[in-house]
């Protein structure tokens, strides 16, 4: 009797839903990523699940703020994930 789902090779999608120890390579789910700001347009380095208020250096706006996971970005700041 076969199984109903692949065991030793999941989807891309149910390793996205699954707890960051229960995937199959275990890792972390945040990461870093260049945060641009809007009125200056300097780039700075945050992580996405921030615990604290981001500002930018330059004009002292708001980039990011804490959330209970993932970290909200302001109207306009635009972000690229790093690669590791």
């Amino acid at each position: 009797m076969p199984l109903a789902k692949d065991l030793l090779h999941p989807s891309p999608e149910e390793e996205k839903r699954k707890h960051k120890k229960k995937h199959l390579p275990q890792g972390p789910n945040s990461y870093f990523m260049d945060a641009k700001c809007p009125g200056c347009f300097k780039i700075i380095t945050v992580v996405s699940q921030a615990q604290t208020v981001v500002l930018c250096v330059g004009c002292s706006m708001v980039l990011c703020q804490p959330t209970g996971g993932k970290a909200r970005l302001t109207e306009g700041c635009s972000f690229r994930r790093k690669q590791h």
